[in-house]
């Protein structure tokens, strides 16, 4: 994704699956812990739907919206984990599996408990 655009900025944008097939609306933006690169968007449905997870790289913005090369089926399907929370590792590697995304490429970030630690909401402080 591109790495000039604020987080923040993303959301409230409009996204689009690979067929160019609305899919709601970015919701919250997820960083990585090590980098704080965003890695992660959650896009709202629907009205009565929920938030889908949907990976950023290899997504683009363009002309003020979000495009995310899957389909739109997949997206619906991802993992259900709410927003507003840290990802944990385990709920990370289910997005890395649902999406087919190579997982020599997922974060691993060790917490000083030894733990690995994955995806903050932007914004969101320690």
């Amino acid at each position: 994704m591109q790495t000039d655009i604020d987080p923040r900025s993303l959301i409230g944008r409009k996204a689009f699956d690979r067929n160019g097939t609305k899919i709601g609306t970015v919701d919250e933006v997820y960083l990585d812990d090590a980098t704080g690169v965003p890695e992660w968007a959650a896009v709202r449905t629907g009205l009565f739907s929920r938030d889908a997870f949907v990976p950023l790289e290899p997504s683009k913005v363009v002309d003020d919206t979000l495009h995310v090369p899957y389909e739109r089926s997949l997206i619906k399907d991802a993992p259900d984990f709410g927003v507003g929370r840290h990802l944990s590792p385990e709920q990370e590697l289910q997005l890395y599996h649902h999406y087919g995304l190579d997982l020599s490429e997922a974060p691993e970030t060790p917490t000083p408990s030894g733990e690995t630690s994955f995806g903050r909401v932007a914004g969101q402080e320690d």
